[in-house]
């Protein structure tokens, strides 16, 4: 009764990792490759940057109420933003868009 236990199981599993390799191994090419200049060119296309509002929004309401940006004049927001670059670790760029947005809504 073992042995008859024994050559079930042995069987048994034989066919669940043959069925599994089967079922796991393909001879045909699923995907089609696509030449790396088309990648490149179809990336450029969908990048999407975040304008001065959207950052200050974000970014400015992390710790604090956003200021209003009538709330200071355009001198006072340029010392504003250079502070608030380091203390909130902001890039030149996204600091710039920041204080574009803050003096145009001034």
């Amino acid at each position: 009764m073992k042995k008859i236990h024994k050559i079930t199981v042995t069987v048994a599993s034989i066919l669940v990792v043959l069925i599994t390799i089967v079922a796991c191994s393909s001879t045909k090419d699923v995907y089609t490759p696509v030449p790396e200049t088309e990648v490149a060119d179809s990336d450029q296309e969908f990048i999407m940057e975040k304008s001065g509002a959207q950052l200050w929004g974000e970014v400015c309401n992390r710790c604090h109420i956003a200021p209003s940006p009538a709330d200071y004049n355009d001198t006072d927001w340029e010392t504003i933003s250079l502070h608030m670059r380091v203390r909130a670790n902001l890039t030149e760029k996204e600091s710039n868009k920041i204080l574009e947005f803050l003096k145009s809504a001034n």
